[in-house]
């Protein structure tokens, strides 16, 4: 039986977007407590997805400018 596929992370935009309207949701301070953590939950999640996305495009940025004549590309999994 086939196991089912992992979605992909979202894009990093999306990421984005998502978070400032949790960050903007969590400011006004109209949600109950049980919403706000939930929230702050989810925005912790999508911090680290942001973070990632900015890592892996950093990593693949050094690839590609590294001025070494000996210099060889580096494998890097984009999903870890």
């Amino acid at each position: 039986m086939k196991q089912p596929k992992t979605p992909p992370p979202p894009a990093f935009e999306q990421s984005l977007t998502e978070l400032e309207a949790v960050v903007d949701a969590l400011e006004k301070g109209e949600m109950t407590l049980e919403d706000s953590l939930a929230a702050f939950e989810r925005g912790i999640g999508l911090t680290r997805v942001c973070q990632q996305a900015l890592e892996t495009a950093e990593q693949r940025v050094r690839i590609l400018t590294d001025a070494r004549p000996d210099a060889e590309p580096e494998p890097f999994d984009a999903h870890d």
